[in-house]
């Protein structure tokens, strides 16, 4: 397993949907490792492909309080969101060194591949639910910031940008 470097804001990657996955392979499943693994490494409780430069409908979520509960997921869709939001400080370390408070739904219900080659259904509730809509916003081309204001987003982005030059 690697930890793999993550993309800068500015690439064009992140601002783009990422493709399809036509089947679980040991390809896939080598990316999925190396995913895990960095994310355990930054450390978060979630990482999209995008977010390391390959564009590919991939994400990995992991909020559990003892690592190594992972969900694999690959092509991710919503099927159902709940109506009370929940809100969460969140940050990408493709935007290193900014957060901000984002409100989602609490709970949310999707559907994706799982490691198995499976159509899964799932429950996600609290923190889970909130970095695997992160993780599908990333897999559109979206970041937690494009929930904000067009100034508050240039504000972070900016701060960001200055930060990453000290």
């Amino acid at each position: 397993m690697t930890v793999r470097p993550f993309i800068p804001y500015s690439d064009r990657r992140l601002h783009v949907a990422a493709e399809p996955v036509a089947a679980i392979t040991e390809t896939v499943r080598m990316i999925w490792d190396d995913m895990i693994h960095t994310m355990d490494a930054m450390p978060g409780v979630g990482l999209a492909a995008p977010q390391i430069g390959i564009m590919q409908r991939l994400a990995v979520v992991d909020a559990s309080d003892k690592r190594g509960q992972a969900v694999r997921m690959a092509n991710p869709e919503i099927l159902h969101a709940s109506v009370q939001l929940r809100a969460h400080d969140e940050a990408s370390p493709n935007l290193p060194g900014v957060f901000a408070r984002i409100e989602r739904p609490r709970a949310v219900t999707v559907r994706f591949l799982n490691d198995r080659g499976e159509v899964e259904e799932r429950d996600f509730v609290g923190l889970w639910a909130t970095s695997v809509q992160h993780q599908i916003d990333h897999l559109n081309g979206k970041l937690y910031v494009d929930h904000l204001s067009p100034l508050r987003r240039k504000m972070l982005v900016a701060k960001s940008a200055k930060l990453a030059r000290a």
